[in-house]
């Protein structure tokens, strides 16, 4: 049922499939600015297929409700798709993208990597039910995809999805997830070193390491606390800082920060509701070590608000990251000595001005303006090839 009542009589009609659109999440955010910004844009159509949402002021998106059947949890990415699909086939469609596993589109972004390889080789644990049958959608997508379009979000997705379906199916392109650069870019930075380490007891002069992310133990937080560590024990008058904004176990790495010998270097900021920006621009530099990550959008925000990053070769964001011009890629993102040394080197005051220059520019380079010029590109090439079919 259609939630918006405003008449769009716009010819070309595109079929946007998310679960949760404009909601907390890689995959939310992406479909949500891309999608909003190509409806104020372009001659489309937009029709959302969702099972929650959140609009924007004046959005020309059309909203449709796709039940999901939540209990058993292993029915939830099955009666997505099977309901998605159902939805959409009732209209007239031109063109078909989904931001989800579903049983088949004209473009699919993949925000994710291959789920059996996800649960064998990060979690490492035997498949559930829920696993299975996230796997049997995501196997039929792909098998029904011979003329789908597939944009993994990062270099790294692309090759797990190859090693695990060689050959893969229709064609593949990468396309990374945007920043709002001038958002990030924008705060008076001096303000916000003043009132963001001020309500954090940090020094004016500290070298501030940031940290943000939901799983700190994904996130490789225990690596960059012993990092830090070893930064401070190298460089005891520079006086090194870790902020971690996020939610974690923080009683488990206070105690990794205490077995370190830093608990007075290590701040837990929590949760940041609003204002994230403001933290980014208090800091120097930033650090994401995670295990895994297909892609890791803070980082494009921590450098869109000018930090040099350092981050693990698992991150999918390391397509944007030039070594020692804008970060560094460590060869192994559970080695706090290399980390330790990237760190140490940021500490020279020309240095981390020129790679907090070049990490600014990187991100403008990746503002959300120039994906959306870019996938309205993609759509128009689509349509003119099913106009020729």
């Amino acid at each position: 049922m259609s939630t918006n009542s405003k008449a769009i009589s716009n010819t070309r009609r595109i079929a946007v499939i998310v679960p949760k659109y404009g909601l907390v999440g890689g995959a939310e955010q992406f479909a949500f600015q891309v999608t909003e910004r190509l409806a104020a844009t372009t001659p489309y159509e937009f029709h959302v297929f969702a099972n929650q949402w959140k609009s924007a002021e004046g959005s020309r998106v059309v909203f449709h409700k796709v039940p999901m059947i939540r209990f058993p949890r292993f029915l939830r990415s099955l009666s997505f798709a099977w309901f998605a699909r159902r939805l959409v086939a009732r209209e007239r469609f031109d063109l078909v993208h989904s931001h989800e596993r579903v049983f088949g589109a004209d473009l699919v972004s993949l925000h994710c990597t291959p789920h059996a390889a996800w649960v064998r080789d990060i979690r490492r644990k035997r498949p559930s039910f829920f696993d299975r049958a996230l796997c049997a959608v995501e196997r039929r997508m792909l098998a029904a995809g011979g003329a789908t379009l597939f944009f993994p979000t990062s270099s790294i997705a692309m090759e797990t999805f190859r090693r695990e379906y060689s050959p893969l199916p229709g064609r593949w392109q990468v396309m990374h997830p945007g920043v709002d650069a001038a958002r990030f870019a924008g705060p008076n930075r001096e303000k916000c070193r003043a009132e963001i380490r001020v309500r954090h007891s940090i020094g004016a002069t500290d070298f501030l390491l940031l940290f943000v992310g939901m799983n700190f133990e994904l996130k490789g937080l225990d690596t960059i606390i012993a990092a830090v560590a070893k930064a401070r024990a190298q460089r005891p008058a520079a006086e090194i800082r870790l902020l971690v904004v996020g939610r974690g176990d923080e009683e488990k790495y206070r105690g990794v920060a205490r077995s370190h010998g830093i608990s007075d270097a290590v701040v837990f900021a929590g949760t940041q509701t609003g204002g994230i920006e403001r933290y980014y621009r208090a800091a120097d530099a930033f650090a994401m070590l995670s295990g895994f990550d297909t892609f890791g959008m803070v980082v494009l925000e921590a450098m869109a608000a000018g930090l040099p990053v350092i981050v693990g070769p698992n991150v999918g964001a390391k397509d944007v990251v030039e070594e020692g011009v804008n970060g560094f890629v460590l060869p192994d993102g559970r080695d706090a000595q290399a980390a330790a040394e990237r760190i140490v080197r940021l500490l020279d005051g020309e240095r981390l001005h020129s790679m907090s220059v070049a990490a600014s520019r990187s991100a403008v380079g990746h503002d959300w303006e120039r994906r959306v010029a870019e996938l309205a590109a993609v759509y128009e090439s689509k349509l003119q090839m099913k106009v020729v079919d």
